[in-house]
């Protein structure tokens, strides 16, 4: 009885004491008590690379919208900050560029007024640039579709190569003048121009595209070989882009809110295509195609840069 009645003792006082420490710093009591192990960091991440968003994420791990939130920032920025630094001196030799559009907090027409004409708010487009060879995703950028973002994707873009490429992109004029500023004539840059059909009609207007006719391959500079002009992996990857990140797919509430989480997610994106996702035309890894990385990393190597 004795024995009975003081674990009764001792399981109140510590009840009292958790809920004291609970009041006198929840912070540093709740980081302590309910920080993530790299398992459950694992589980989230591998829902969010495969398409689900984060209120349902946290509704299948049990962990608060918050709490994945600050994972998905902190794993974005490491993502981001690993691939800036071991995504150089690319050898690869034909690319294929693309901008993707999706939107932020709100579509233009919705937005208002005092927020109009800011960036993060409203269309916001991801610039591409996949390597047809390796299908690994060179270089990318979150802006907006102007010349001044495209010239920055450029110059990003040619100061990751090794060697003299092949370019086709869309005939975007915008990649005129970036492409000539970033890569002078030192490119094989050529321009895959499709062309339309009248625009539908009726209740086929809103979501259906003009029905493409026909394409014209135009070359811009240097001697690129027109039978790999094309852009059809990197629209391809546009596809895989909206599968697989809910912020981008069409005709939900799933966009993002805040332009900082969306280019997070972008990173993290990035990061599971190129290092950890086997390609299914390869059988490997982009990057291990790429001769960047001799293994398939697992979700518990991406979490571990966090710790770098």
């Amino acid at each position: 009885m004795i024995i009975k009645y003081s674990f009764k003792l001792l399981l109140r006082h510590f009840k009292l004491c958790v809920i004291l420490l609970d009041y006198a710093c929840p912070r540093k009591y709740n980081m302590i008590m309910n920080k993530l192990n790299t398992k459950q960091r694992a589980q989230i991440i591998s829902i969010l690379v495969e398409g689900v968003g984060i209120n349902s994420t946290a509704r299948i791990t049990g962990v608060s919208k918050p709490t994945i939130l600050k994972l998905l920032a902190d794993l974005g920025k490491a993502c981001a900050k690993y691939q800036d630094e071991h995504l150089i001196n690319l050898p690869c030799r034909r690319i294929q560029a693309d901008e993707v559009w999706s939107f932020c907090y709100a579509k233009d027409k919705n937005l208002p007024e005092a927020l109009q004409g800011k960036f993060g708010f409203g269309s916001v487009w991801t610039w591409t640039a996949l390597c047809s060879d390796t299908k690994l995703i060179a270089s990318w950028f979150v802006g907006s579709r102007d010349a001044e973002c495209g010239s920055k994707f450029m110059n990003d873009l040619a100061g990751r190569l090794s060697n003299r490429v092949q370019l086709t992109t869309d005939g975007y004029s915008v990649y005129l003048e970036a492409v000539e500023g970033a890569f002078g004539a030192d490119i094989d840059y050529s321009m895959l121009i499709k062309l339309y059909n009248n625009p539908p009609t009726g209740n086929e207007t809103r979501y259906s595209p003009s029905e493409c006719c026909g394409i014209k391959k135009k070359k811009v500079t240097g001697n690129p070989d027109l039978k790999h002009v094309s852009t059809s992996y990197t629209e391809r990857q546009n596809l895989t882009m909206r599968m697989s990140m809910r912020r981008f797919t069409r005709l939900t509430n799933a966009h993002s809110k805040k332009i900082e989480n969306h280019i997070h997610a972008i990173a993290l994106y990035f990061m599971y295509y190129n290092f950890a996702r086997i390609h299914s035309s390869l059988r490997v890894t982009p990057a291990m195609e790429a001769g960047i990385s001799d293994h398939v990393w697992d979700l518990e190597e991406i979490i571990n840069l966090l710790n770098k």
